[in-house]
């Protein structure tokens, strides 16, 4: 047996943005606080000044937090909630990627429970029901905004932690890829690289299933695909809406097959050096990968071929390894720097940083069951 969690509602397609007050509205909300970042909350006519625009027409009224950070902070989260209340907002719309997402999660968990954040870290701590989320997507990577996970980092010890819970799922996401057209290469790469490594974690991972693998699947041939135009031509249409396609079923995959050691350990990198998420996971994918091999050898094979490879007259193993080469390929393709070391990764924090990548939520997942030692290696080859 298995479940399978999603968001009620899911808009796709372009201008799909303008569904988000008539939606706000069904759901019964009088005042929306809206979660977004300071770069898109100054952007002239961006989404945000959109989603207002489109919030107002239905008769919301609207307060802004555009303080999210990358990486979002505890800190982001009680900032947030105090506009919330202060406010008297009945109604959360997230603007943006994982980062403005998660934190609303955040807030909406603040808003509704007790206590510090870190007490409900794990699956399904939460008991009470959040107020409701509408996620309103600005890039092809997280896909936050149809998940139960909330990723937030703690300042103090600067360890990233994550609540997972099918009350964090936002009751409505919107996906319109005209609001990701003409984000820098950079971004670009980092977020397709987050959707990759999710759709490959979902399919090797303890979970999986037939009904996460289909997504999987065809996330994993989508980026192969369409990544590298995406990076190249961020006007690119067709390109950035089969990133999007792809972003939402890896999403849908690992929301409900989970994830592994890639993100158990980038969560680590996130927290104590501030690194991009989707640069953390495009590091240190191939190198999980190649761990993890010995695992389902064939569905490593497998994979290979989805991500264009020609493994015709290979054997499993053979065709496997072309699997990893192909992940090494794509990131090197689209500007991932090759290792740890040139963003300042330091040996000394591994063993603190394999510690904390043990006791993350996503490590339980991974298909092999590793030891700390483990994982110090495979940060030392990922450097």
């Amino acid at each position: 047996m298995f479940d399978y969690f999603v968001p009620s509602v899911n808009f796709f397609g372009k201008d799909s943005v303008k569904v988000v007050g008539e939606r706000c509205q069904l759901l019964g909300g009088k005042k929306a606080l809206i979660v977004t970042d300071n770069f898109l909350s100054k952007l002239p006519n961006g989404p945000v000044d959109q989603v207002i625009n489109y919030l107002k027409e239905a008769g919301l009224n609207t307060a802004i937090y555009d303080g999210v950070e990358p990486n979002p902070k505890d800190t982001n989260v009680a900032d947030g909630l105090k506009i919330y209340k202060d406010e008297n907002c009945d109604i959360i719309v997230t603007v943006g990627g994982g980062s403005p997402h998660d934190c609303g999660k955040g807030i909406g968990i603040a808003a509704t429970h007790e206590g510090d954040l870190y007490d409900y870290a794990g699956i399904e701590k939460l008991v009470n029901p959040l107020p409701p989320i509408v996620a309103v997507n600005t890039t092809a990577g997280t896909a936050s905004e149809v998940t139960r996970h909330a990723v937030i980092t703690n300042t103090k010890t600067k360890v990233k932690y994550v609540i997972v819970s099918w009350r964090n799922t936002p009751l409505v996401s919107i996906n319109d890829p005209m609001l990701m057209l003409g984000k820098p290469p950079a971004l670009t790469a980092a977020t397709g690289m987050d959707a990759l490594t999710h759709a490959v974690e979902a399919y090797i991972t303890l979970g999986a299933n037939p009904v996460t693998d289909a997504a999987a699947i065809q996330a994993i041939k989508l980026i192969s695909n369409n990544l590298r135009q995406a990076v190249a031509y961020g006007q690119n249409i067709e390109a950035r809406e089969n990133m999007a396609h792809a972003s939402l079923l890896a999403g849908m995959a690992f929301n409900n097959a989970g994830l592994g050691y890639v993100h158990a350990m980038a969560h680590q990198l996130g927290g104590l050096y501030d690194m991009p998420h989707g640069v953390a996971n495009a590091i240190l994918l191939p190198h999980v990968a190649r761990y993890n091999l010995i695992s389902n050898p064939q569905k490593y094979a497998d994979m290979a071929g989805f991500l264009g490879e020609n493994i015709e007259g290979l054997s499993v193993l053979e065709a496997a390894d072309k699997a990893i080469d192909a992940l090494v390929r794509l990131s090197k393709d689209v500007g991932i720097p090759s290792g740890l070391a040139e963003l300042g990764v330091k040996e000394e924090d591994f063993e603190y940083m394999a510690e904390m990548a043990m006791k993350d939520g996503n490590a339980g997942c991974n298909p092999i069951t590793g030891t700390e030692k483990d994982i110090i290696d495979i940060f030392k080859a990922a450097m």
